[in-house]
């Protein structure tokens, strides 16, 4: 099924709740369509009121952050739609991807056995830090292409909450970014793990989606648009046309934590 089939399976079939991920903070729903496409369907009420966060609208920011990757032609984002007739009530649906889970490309290693200057060729260190121990383990992630795209993205869209686990590796060996509703913040809050690559350059590929989402956010993404206020969409431009500027991933802003807690 090609990606403009699952949207619209997304946006049309019945659905049905499967049971809930007791992990996630907000009521997050494993359901099944009628045709056996499985999804994650979050409905706004659901949502847990967040200080920093205009209430209600982080699910509407699942769909833009889809709308964005989708602009800048990186499908690292599940098909995601908004559905206004889910049996909770209006929400996100995104598709379902099965996680291989021996294909990881960030993970959480201890130092004592892969020391910073022993690590694969391929692999780059973020961070050394202690377990609860005391003993010492380093944050890595693989040295991937689709990671280089994911962590743009993740500065096109502010992202807070970048975890290692919500970057997935399918079975097929696609890679997957998930869970962005903490995102588009008029405010600086990017926290992720995957800064492997802070203040190196911006590849040309990468500088090519960064100048397509800009020409597309000058005429107009009414599909992002519709779910953001006139400051975020602002606050969005100056995001891509600084990157632009720079020509260089960003740096952690001193003043906000830089990796999410938990990693995972």
């Amino acid at each position: 099924m090609n990606a403009d089939a699952v949207l619209d399976s997304l946006r049309s079939c019945p659905f049905e709740i499967e049971g809930r991920i007791l992990a996630a903070s907000n009521a997050t729903l494993r359901c099944t369509t009628e045709t056996g496409t499985s999804i994650v369907y979050k409905p706004l009420r659901g949502e847990r009121p967040l200080w920093d966060f205009p209430e209600g609208t982080l699910t509407g920011r699942e769909v833009a952050c889809f709308e964005i990757d989708r602009a800048m032609g990186f499908n690292l984002v599940p098909p995601t739609v908004w559905r206004d007739d889910g049996p909770a009530g209006p929400g996100m649906c995104q598709l379902w991807v099965e996680e291989d889970d021996d294909s990881r490309l960030v993970d959480v290693v201890s130092a004592d056995v892969v020391p910073a200057n022993r690590l694969p060729p391929d692999w780059i260190s973020v961070l050394r830090a202690s377990d609860g121990r005391g003993n010492p383990v380093e944050l890595v992630h693989a040295n991937d292409a689709r990671l280089q795209q994911m962590a743009v993205l993740d500065a096109v869209i502010n992202n807070g909450d970048r975890k290692g686990g919500h970057v997935i590796t399918d079975i097929g060996g696609s890679v997957w970014g998930v869970d962005h509703g903490v995102t588009l913040s008029v405010e600086p809050k990017l926290r992720t793990v995957l800064w492997g690559w802070a203040g190196s350059p911006i590849s040309v590929e990468l500088r090519s989606a960064l100048e397509s989402l800009s020409d597309q956010l000058g005429s107009g993404l009414p599909q992002v648009e519709r779910w953001l206020d006139k400051w975020e969409v602002d606050a969005l431009r100056v995001r891509v046309a600084d990157l632009l500027d720079s020509g260089r991933f960003p740096y952690p802003n001193e003043d906000w934590p830089a990796i999410p807690w938990p990693v995972f």
